[in-house]
């Protein structure tokens, strides 16, 4: 029997309810961004889309296997980011990209231009990263405003050889686009840099939200 995720979904003045099918129980809240409706929450899925399991790397040797091999792998947020489970997992880019599914049915991992997108509806890649900011998390004084619901953590990062770090600085977000050998992804800073567009290596691993197809 197929569990049943249920995604809030948050416009200005609505709150909407609606149930979505997927192999693991978990209630995600959303948030529609003017034509876009988006996750308001990190992904925590440990199966694909098909039911197969994603590994999990629970030391450093772990992932840093998974990536030599090209394997989809993720690891969990270090207990220490303060962030509980709205943290979600960090994926490497072989999760994202595998044809599984990494995404619950209907919905999918943005493309760099739907990330794009989504920072020109927010005013462009400058105006948008108060808006995208979560309001907790952030080291002292770098919190955001989170006017436009995303709430976007910071999650921080696991390097290529499996060490986790940035967290409460930084919050990093795959593209489904790929870049020759690499993927692209974006990323919060405490910096308040402007949202833009960069490219990692696929043994690294970052947060994911999915937009709705």
């Amino acid at each position: 029997m197929k569990n049943i995720v249920l995604f809030i979904t948050l416009t200005f003045a609505t709150v909407q309810l609606s149930a979505q099918t997927d192999r693991e129980e978990k209630t995600y809240p959303t948030v529609k961004i003017v034509q876009q409706v988006w996750m308001a929450e990190n992904l925590s899925t440990s199966m694909f889309s098909n039911g197969d399991p994603i590994p999990e790397a629970k030391t450093e040797e772990e992932w840093i296997k998974a990536g030599e091999a090209g394997k989809p792998a993720w690891m969990v947020v270090p207990a220490d980011a303060n962030l509980g489970e709205t943290a979600g997992k960090l994926y490497n880019g072989f999760a994202v990209t595998d044809p599984r599914g990494l995404a619950p049915k209907g919905w999918h991992i943005p493309t760099d231009e739907e990330w794009y997108n989504l920072a020109g509806s927010l005013g462009g890649k400058e105006a948008a990263t108060l808006k995208l900011k979560s309001k907790i998390g952030w080291t002292e004084g770098a919190e955001g405003t989170d006017e436009s619901g995303f709430n976007g953590l910071p999650s921080g990062k696991i390097t290529p050889d499996g060490y986790a770090e940035d967290y409460t600085y930084f919050g990093f977000w795959w593209s489904n686009t790929p870049d020759e050998e690499f993927l692209r992804n974006r990323n919060l800073d405490a910096d308040n840099s402007p949202f833009d567009t960069s490219s990692s290596f696929k043994t690294a691993g970052f947060s994911v939200r999915c937009v709705k197809n």
